[in-house]
């Protein structure tokens, strides 16, 4: 007997970084990993061609939030700060789903990051929805674990 795949909801997840929540997220994009395909001819072999496995790229984490502290903004400060002594720090990250009874079901960490992008909110009176920032982050690498 084939055990059940439980498919869970993705609005319940959450971003960690550092090991610390920093802030709520209304949507996260950019889970994904691509490998470069370096393609390689063999003399003498006319009907084909090799496809060797090449550099792969990882891309960068968009969140979506709805407030968050300054420690956000802090950080993507740090990384556009060219003033003498001030020491640049990556960070790492999960990305967590969450599962029945709030579980977790995924997790995804990002390694060596920084905040590469910062975008604050809209301002508009005339319309009825809460304010988003959108952060942006570049990031050395992705790992997956299942069962968080």
């Amino acid at each position: 007997m084939t055990a059940r795949r439980e498919a869970y909801g993705v609005y319940h997840f959450a971003v960690e970084i550092n090991g610390i929540q920093e802030a709520f997220f209304r949507s996260c994009s950019g889970l994904n990993s691509e490998a470069e395909v370096v393609p390689v001819q063999e003399g003498g072999l006319n009907t084909t061609e090799h496809k060797l496995i090449g550099r792969t790229k990882f891309g960068n984490l968009i969140l979506k939030q709805g407030f968050a502290t300054g420690a956000l903004w802090a950080k993507r400060q740090s990384f556009v700060n060219d003033e003498p002594g001030v020491k640049l720090e990556r960070f790492n990250g999960t990305v967590i789903q969450f599962g029945p009874g709030s579980k977790r079901a995924h997790t995804w960490q990002f390694i060596n990051a920084w905040i590469c992008k910062w975008e604050g909110p809209e301002f508009d009176a005339s319309k009825n929805e809460i304010s988003i920032e959108t952060i942006e982050i570049a990031h050395e690498g992705l790992i997956y674990k299942a069962g968080g």
